[in-house]
């Protein structure tokens, strides 16, 4: 019985190690965009009936940061035929054309483009090609720094 708890109690000390190092790698990153530092935030957006969501959301991290961000979309999958310039919403249209003045790096994947036929001129205008694949770019982005968001 003693075994046992000996390998939980090295469990628990395991687990609240990690924590504590995930924290301090949390508050790093707070400490740095409270220090003046832009954010950099990758936005993940695939869910078609999640489109006008996630640009509300990127204008409220414009509006919440005062645009001391830095903030990449990447697209692929259902959502990216919401950008379509031939078939978007003039909702869809004007808040996205507002966000890419204030700063925004729309990624579209090519691996969905090839996919749905669509190609870079086909999107509404802004748009970068993520050559390798949405997921590649995230990933490439949170390696830089990049904080990834997926609402």
């Amino acid at each position: 019985m003693q075994a046992k708890e000996d390998v939980m109690l090295r469990r628990d000390i395991f687990r609240a190690g990690l924590a504590g190092a995930a924290g301090l790698f949390g508050l790093r990153r707070v400490s740095a965009a409270t220090n003046g530092e832009r954010l950099k935030v990758a936005y993940h957006l695939s869910d078609a009936d999640k489109v006008n969501f996630v640009l509300g959301n990127i204008k409220n991290h414009y509006e919440g940061t005062g645009g001391n961000v830095d903030i990449v979309l990447v697209v692929h999958g259902p959502a990216l035929a919401a950008f379509r310039s031939k078939g978007a919403s003039g909702a869809v249209s004007s808040r996205f054309a507002g966000l890419v003045r204030q700063g925004l790096v729309p990624q579209a994947c090519g691996n969905t483009m090839q996919g749905m036929d669509i190609a870079l001129t086909d999107l509404l205008a802004g748009f970068q090609l993520a050559e390798k694949g949405g997921v590649v770019k995230l990933a490439e982005l949170q390696h830089q720094g990049y904080v990834y968001l997926r609402p």
